[in-house]
């Protein structure tokens, strides 16, 4: 049914089950076999995909395959109807996702004899949009790629010229960059993905209604896309930025921006700004007669933000939206103080008045009667029934109520949880579902030792390479939520920080936030099987059916590991 945020396939020949997930900008497919368990000569699935009035079907691609008959390493991608999908979900990135209509998905079921034909059993179909705003007119969830470091990017780009000729080397170097790399415009499109472009929109929108006010809290400024056109609203703009630490020289990024828009804003519409600690805000409010718009969350506007880092961008339109945050603006204007801001409204939880959606916001730096990171804790902690997954940056760098609270529900074996977090030195650390945290160091895999097929690939400099900070409550139950924002759910965000917080109670938005969880998970923990790999001395290849004794399918674990059988039930 057009709309619709999740579609089952209806072919009761098929033996096995299809459920599409809209996520932003993405798909989630999800498969589940009928009977208690596939046969033996099950060897995965194959998707093929067709766009909204298209007249074919394209096949997803694998990087793993089949060992050849020596066991060698095929290092092509292959299609999945030769190289079948050996999951039972998938996370799909449609090249054109933002068309208008329906995404139209076959899944096949692929089978091997003994002398290793392949042969395909009845298809599931299912369509479903993947119109660009996930609630149109009211509210847009949008993500950047993140995946700088990933074979994608060494196919697309770094094989042309090296990540240099992309990306500036130092943050103070952003506003005065040129990137010289041959694909750079489609490089950038690329990586920043949808997040970039809805800023860009909502920036330009500002500009073209004339009698439009904007207001600006930034945490990082050097982005020059983004400061052109703050520039271009002349003295329709105010703007704060940090001033903390490395900020505050006066070389850095943010007093080149400062420069640069107090001389078109003027200077009285510039403030430089820190509050306990951090002004660690990242939000546009444009208020117009045509445009009442705003972007929060947790991109930064810088290079590192949009094109490096794995962030999100929400933007909400209306006036009742666009209200609880000019207030905030100007509290934080005249409020510079955690103790004088903390007893203002904006402090408190105010409701963002968007028909159909349950959704608030507040405001950091909370004093103690309305300070908020307990009540959260409190909510994951107790009230998670079913599955928690989150994407959040430093949390194992920050002890406390909430770092205690994922360690609670991830014992209780009656919850699934998927979660990644940024490490403190160069890497990720990965919550698997068997309750351990593995961390991944990225960095292992720009050496030219990594596993056949792939290809080393880059880190993108120095820094966080995850920088979301969202989590999702149960988004299979009507109880669904997701708190977002530039909160790092820390003592300092609750009561030090300049910071924005949102909790949003929709299934359609938590689904595409528990995509988003899932693809940056199965992103990572690739990398994980990789470093084992290359540890193991062992090949990354697709598995065979079993023909020898002690051999086993590869879908075995998914039917006797009670955490791998909730991952195939909770999706399909």
């Amino acid at each position: 049914m057009a709309g619709e945020f999740q579609v089952d396939g209806q072919n009761a020949g098929a033996q096995f089950t299809l459920k599409l997930h809209r996520g932003d900008g993405m798909t989630l497919i999800a498969m589940n076999w009928k009977n208690e368990k596939p046969p033996k000569n099950l060897v995965g699935f194959a998707i093929e995909y067709k766009e909204p009035g298209g007249d074919r079907f394209f096949a997803l691609k694998n990087r793993l395959s089949f060992p050849g008959p020596n066991g060698e390493v095929d290092a092509n991608r292959l299609s999945t109807l030769r190289s079948p999908i050996q999951k039972f979900r998938w996370v799909h990135f449609p090249r054109n996702a933002e068309l208008s209509g329906e995404f139209t998905y076959r899944v096949t079921p692929v089978f091997m004899n003994d002398q290793d034909e392949l042969s395909y059993g009845e298809a599931q179909t299912a369509a479903i949009e993947l119109r660009r705003e996930t609630y149109p007119g009211k509210l847009n969830v949008t993500f950047t790629r993140g995946f700088v470091s990933s074979q994608a990017f060494v196919d697309r780009y770094e094989s042309v010229a090296p990540i240099s000729k992309l990306l500036p080397k130092k943050a103070d170097e952003g506003l005065t960059f040129v990137p010289t790399h041959p694909k750079a415009k489609e490089a950038l499109a690329w990586m920043g993905f949808e997040a970039r472009d809805a800023i860009l929109e909502v920036l330009d929108q500002a500009i073209s209604d004339k009698l439009a006010q904007v207001r600006v809290v930034a945490y990082d400024l050097s982005e020059p896309d983004i400061v052109a056109r703050l520039e271009k609203l002349g003295s329709r703009l105010k703007v704060i930025i940090d001033d903390d630490g490395s900020h505050g020289k006066p070389h850095s990024g943010e007093a080149q921006a400062e420069k640069r828009l107090a001389v078109s804003a003027g200077k009285n519409n510039v403030k430089r700004q820190h509050m306990g600690k951090l002004q660690h805000n990242k939000t546009i409010v444009v208020d117009g007669p045509n445009v009442k718009a705003v972007v929060c969350g947790s991109t930064n506007f810088t290079w590192r933000g949009l094109f490096v880092q794995s962030n999100n961008a929400m933007v909400l339109r209306g006036k009742s939206a666009v209200e609880p945050f000019l207030t905030a603006f100007d509290d934080y204007w005249n409020k510079e103080t955690p103790g004088s801001f903390g007893k203002t409204g904006s402090a408190k939880w105010s409701d963002l008045g968007l028909d159909g959606i349950n959704a608030k916001v507040a405001f950091s730096p909370h004093s103690k009667s309305n300070a908020l990171l307990q009540s959260i804790a409190d909510d994951i902690g107790k009230k998670t029934t079913s599955c928690l997954f989150y994407s959040l940056a430093f949390l194992y760098q920050t002890p406390g109520v909430m770092q205690n609270a994922i360690k609670k529900v991830s014992k209780d074996k009656r919850i699934f949880v998927y979660g990644v977090s940024d490490r403190k030195v160069s890497g990720i650390d990965l919550q698997k579902p068997n309750g351990n945290v593995s961390p991944v160091f990225p960095s292992a895999l720009t050496k030219k030792t990594v596993p056949e097929p792939f290809k080393s690939e880059p880190t993108g400099g120095g820094g966080n390479r995850m920088h979301h900070k969202f989590l999702v409550v149960d988004f299979d139950k009507p109880t669904a939520r997701v708190y977002l924002g530039s909160y790092n759910f820390s003592d300092p965000a609750d009561t030090k920080n300049g910071e924005n917080l949102l909790l949003i109670r929709d299934r359609r938005i938590a689904v595409s936030y528990t995509i988003e969880a899932l693809r940056l998970f199965d992103h990572y923990h690739f990398r994980v099987a990789q470093q084992e790999s290359k540890k193991a001395k062992k090949k990354l290849q697709l598995t065979k059916p079993p023909r020898k004794p002690g051999e086993k399918a590869w879908w075995a674990e998914y039917y006797t590991d009670a955490r791998k059988i909730r991952d195939r039930v909770l999706f399909a």
